[in-house]
Order: structure tokens, then sequence, then C-alpha cells
């Protein structure tokens, strides 16, 4: 199986934009031992619904200087997210909210790292047999008469990239808050024995912001037209 990584285009064909965020996030946080302070942009879960937890006010896009209190609070959310997710700072929560205007296509990539699907895009893959798409409703809210419903693709942290790929000197992740110290590689190299056989598209564990699609999801896409406002670009297979 090959697989391929997700790319936005220079000059889409669709109109189609939103301005949104999240319900809820994890806050950033100082760690105590390596002195980052930090949080991901990349890591989202529309799926998950916290409002039913106490301490609304402190899921939100802030910093926690208290590291005990950011594990408080990770572990009050980890019961309600997809089991062995990593739960970074920063992780964003719950559906898309905010507005959208304009045209789109099946696909609609935002960022490298969120993909909106219309729901009949979603449902002809599936029908096709691709395999592990979860479709997570949005709050957008649209003006114009007869909007599409967009979806978004909850995509789990599963591949890994391949040693090679990264800088040969690089220093341990921080054994508290997890954090690694060298940023994405230009060109990724896919680790093979982390590809997971039962999703065709997943995110990168180590590099949050790169969408994976397998060979099935590819090629199906292609067939149906939906390769219109995005690019799928082979990653070696190691």
């Amino acid at each position: 199986m090959r697989y391929y990584v997700m790319e936005g285009v220079q000059e889409p064909r669709h109109s189609g934009s939103h301005n949104a965020e999240r319900r809820w996030f994890l806050p950033g946080v100082h760690c105590p031992q390596c002195d980052a302070t930090w949080g991901g942009l990349s890591d989202a879960y529309p799926s998950v619904d916290l409002s039913r937890l106490p301490d609304q006010k402190k899921y939100t896009a802030r910093l926690e200087e208290d590291y005990a209190e950011f594990e408080r609070l990770r572990e009050q959310v980890r019961p309600l997210v997809p089991a062995g997710v990593p739960l970074w700072p920063g992780t964003e929560l719950g559906p898309l909210t905010g507005t959208a205007q304009g045209e789109f296509g099946p696909f609609f990539l935002y960022s490298s790292w969120m993909l909106l699907m219309r729901r009949e895009a979603l449902e002809r893959l599936q029908a096709e047999g691709v395999q592990g798409l979860k479709g997570c409703r949005t709050e957008l809210r649209f003006r114009q008469k007869n909007p599409p419903e967009l979806l978004e693709l909850e995509l789990l942290p599963r591949g890994q990239a391949h040693p090679e790929c990264l800088p040969e000197y690089r220093p341990e992740p921080c054994t508290k808050c997890g954090r690694k110290g060298w940023k994405r590689p230009e060109e990724l190299i896919l680790r093979a024995s982390s590809v997971p056989p039962e999703l065709d598209a997943f995110r990168l564990e180590d590099f949050m912001t790169a969408i994976v699609a397998s060979e099935r999801f590819v090629e199906t896409a292609r067939r149906l037209g939906y390769e219109q406002d995005i690019a799928f670009r082979e990653l070696p297979l190691r």
C-alpha cells in the first residue's frame, strides 16, 4: 500500500472560506522541567463534548502556569477523547464554531491539519470502501440559501516519521511535558511499521500537521473527481 501526504493548492477551484474556532481547548503550559512555554495548534478532536465538565472557563485558549493544574484538567478530559491519544498542551476540542461563506468543493483543507468534507463526499468515500473515516458536525453559519453540510474529519495520531528524515542530532523529548525540540522535516519519510492498516486517513504522531492518506483513499478520491482543492504527494515508506 502506498501513502500520501495531503496538501493545499495555490489556486483552489472553489471560493469557500470560514472564520471559526473551537469551543474548548487544553491550555498551553510552562513546563517546570524543560522551562518551555508551549501549546500545539494542530491537535484537534471535534467529536469531544466538554459541556458537562466543571471548570469551563479553564478550558480556553490560555496559558496555565501551574503544571499540576494542567495535568488535572487533562485527566478530566481523557475519558472523553479517543483512546490512546496524547492530549498535548493546546489540544483543541469540540466542533468548529463560526461563520462560513463562498462555494465549497468536496474537500476543504483550511490548513495542512484541518480537513473538512461535504457530507455527500464523505458518504460516497465510505460507500466505496474507504476505511476509518469519522465525520464530525461543524457549527458553521452561512448567510446563503441552501448551504452545504460540512463535516470535519477526526484524524487520529497513528503513523510515525522514519528516523532517516529526522535531524541526526536531536535532543530527547522532555520526560515531563513530552515536548520535542525539532521541527517537521521538509521531506517526510513514513515508518512502514507504524502505519495503521485499519485507517485510510490519519495524522502523524510526531508531526500532527501532516495528514496522511492511503492509496485506497487517494485512488477513490481521484476516481470520484474530488482532487480539486487539494493535492496528494506520495511519501517514501521504509
